[in-house]
């Protein structure tokens, strides 16, 4: 029997960081798959990042991740969205090559000399007096190990739906995975079905883009990892067309025959991406809905129809399409569908991601009830380093919600748990001032450091950057300009002349100022720019915002201070609820079912008030 330190089950998005993060750091990793072509399969849209979810790739990234490396390498176009609002907003988004994705991905795996691999299917895992000590799979063989991370996406138990056609997949056109939901149940695990889906995918030779809008990147693209990769210099376009009443009759004549209207669905689909089925059901008054039509890749016809996800006939979907504009005469790779799988509510988890039953035992990704390939591979990253760390008895890794979207995240899902498929939003985060997807390096790489998973050199490379910015935010509250220099550039972007000597930095402070401008008219900021030769766009940048908002950042910080305070009072673990009668029943039910490590999870539990948490306060400090 074959004996590794670490098993990870599952090579998506999350079980492909947690096995890189626990090889990095120094664990034998076997890595098992049910195919080892589809590693790290992209296999809803064809992209990475957007609204909140660029936050977590730069994050995965800064603390030593893979996901934002292998996005840069096989990214095809480039979007930063929402830049018209606050810099807390801004997200980035690529496209990419769906199967350079993956290939790239495999690519680091395999040449990570602790990580090995196996194709097949794991139906036990194997534990002794409520501890890991290996997996057995569907061929028969057993393989020892000290900890296991199960992060099976939606293969355990997988259905998919297609009309009224239903059958056991955990992606069209391969298995589901049998027999774990019903050994975990048995040990006491409390599991649950979700849906989710995913729209056809068409022959981009068939489609007319002239009847579409053209949406092209960015014209200086950017790119997700902090690291050396390279900038795009070309970039593929994608387009957007709109469904119409037509449309819409046409669905509607198969909803007899829709899953999800039937009562043949049970699980609960994500709210934020819903079928279009779903979307004519629910918003009946709208005359139409966006699709963005997204290439698949460079050397590919296939496009990828956001926004028309179904699970509705097919013949129903292909009709439906071509009375879309643009799609009159397209042809298909294959339908929409609709897939229904169990996961396991994840307040059954700590902080670290391992469950509270089984010592060693990680979940990681959508069988924690999450959605999207960012969210599972913060997951993914957060569990192998926690199960590297639990196996060699050292410190283990959490990140608060002051710190990250990956510890927003986490603590939502742990505290609150989830009935639904969870997405990140910006709204989720409290502190997304600080939070923001340029300053990630400067947040987590010397938390990464610290791990292990940062290399010396890049630590220093973060270092020196942020000792540039701070120089040049120095140099910009120290320096002043007179009148004469600076008021014919404010009166041509019709700002308000000065009438005596300001410093730079207040005048940066104004709607419509930038430092790219303010140093094309300021000889003096010019100068300390071309001295100073290694200050490049992103040094800039990173100085005009924390001038700019630095006010908002520091009432953050002091709000965030007083939240650590309360996530530093630890609950001891044993803590017995009951002996407090002056706490309501329903917190004393919540508060002993989750079990939270400290005052400030148990503050955001649902059920416990204001008032509970003093008592429980007055309670630990008695």
């Amino acid at each position: 029997m074959d004996r590794y330190e670490i098993i990870v089950i599952g090579a998506g998005h999350a079980g492909c960081e947690a096995a890189m993060a626990a090889a990095n750091l120094g664990s034998t990793v076997l890595l098992i798959t049910m195919n080892m072509s589809n590693m790290a399969q992209m296999s809803c849209n064809p992209s990475i990042g957007g609204v909140a979810k660029g936050q977590i790739i730069r994050e995965i990234d800064a603390l030593g991740g893979y996901s934002g490396i292998v996005s840069d390498q096989s990214m095809i176009q480039f979007r930063m969205l929402n830049k018209s609002k606050g810099p807390a907003m801004w997200s980035p988004r690529s496209q990419n090559d769906r199967y350079l994705f993956s290939s790239e991905w495999r690519k680091f795996l395999e040449n990570n000399k602790r990580i090995f691999f196996w194709q097949d299917f794991v139906e036990e895992i194997l534990i002794a007096q409520g501890r890991i000590i290996g997996v057995k799979t569907g061929l028969g063989m057993s393989f020892q190990c000290k900890s296991v991370i199960l992060s099976t996406g939606t293969f355990l138990n997988g259905i998919i739906h297609i009309g009224e056609k239903s059958f056991s997949g955990g992606r069209l056109g391969e298995r589901a995975a049998r027999f774990l939901t019903e050994q975990l149940v048995k040990i006491g695990f409390e599991s649950k079905r979700m849906k989710t889906g995913t729209p056809v995918r068409v022959d981009g030779r068939t489609l007319d883009f002239s009847k579409m809008e053209k949406q092209p990147g960015d014209e200086n693209p950017g790119k997700f990892s902090f690291t050396d990769t390279s900038a795009l210099k070309t970039q593929k376009d994608c387009f957007l067309t709109y469904t119409n009443n037509k449309v819409h009759e046409v669905l509607r004549s198969g909803f007899k025959k829709s899953p999800l209207f039937s009562g043949r669905i049970k699980g609960k689909g994500p709210r934020y991406c819903p079928s279009i089925e779903d979307k004519i059901e629910r918003f009946a008054s709208k005359d139409s809905h966006q699709l963005f039509i997204e290439p698949e890749g460079w050397e590919t016809v296939e496009y990828y129809v956001n926004g028309f996800s179904s699970s509705l006939p097919e013949d129903v979907q292909f009709k439906a399409l071509r009375l879309i504009p643009g799609f009159k005469n397209a042809k298909f790779f294959r339908p929409g569908y609709a897939i229904e799988y169990d996961y396991f509510p994840p307040d059954q988890l700590s902080s670290t991601l391992e469950t509270k039953l089984i010592k060693n035992l990680f979940f990681a990704g959508q069988i924690n009830g999450t959605t999207g390939y960012e969210e599972a591979a913060a997951q993914g990253l957060v569990a192998g380093i926690n199960a590297h760390q639990s196996i060699n008895e050292k410190e283990p890794f959490s990140l608060q919600r002051s710190e990250a979207y990956i510890g927003v995240l986490i603590d939502d899902l742990i505290t609150k748990g989830t009935e639904e498929p969870y997405r990140m939003f910006t709204s989720r985060a409290e502190f997304r001032i600080l939070l923001r997807q340029d300053n990630a390096d400067e947040r987590l790489t010397p938390l990464g450091f610290t791990l292990g998973l940062i290399s010396n050199d890049r630590f220093l490379r973060t270092q020196n950057k942020y000792t540039k910015v701070n120089k040049l935010i120095d140099f910009l509250q120290k320096s002043s300009v007179s009148p004469e220099i600076v008021n014919q550039y404010l009166i041509s972007l019709g700002s308000k002349e000065i009438s005596q000597k300001q410093r730079i930095s207040s005048i940066l402070l104004r709607p419509n100022i930038t430092l790219t401008g303010l140093s094309a008219n300021l000889e003096l900021l010019s100068n300390y720019i071309k001295i100073n030769k290694e200050i490049d766009r992103e040094i800039i940048e990173e100085a005009e915002l924390k001038i700019k908002y630095q006010s908002y950042i520091l009432k953050e910080q002091e709000l965030a201070l007083k939240m650590i305070a309360l996530e530093n009072q630890k609950i001891p673990e044993n803590f017995d609820y009951h002996r407090l009668n002056s706490i309501s029943s329903e917190a004393r039910e919540k508060l002993s079912k989750l079990k939270p490590a400290t005052v400030g999870q148990a503050g955001r539990i649902s059920g416990v008030s204001p008032s509970d948490i003093s008592v429980l306060i007055v309670y630990l400090n008695y």
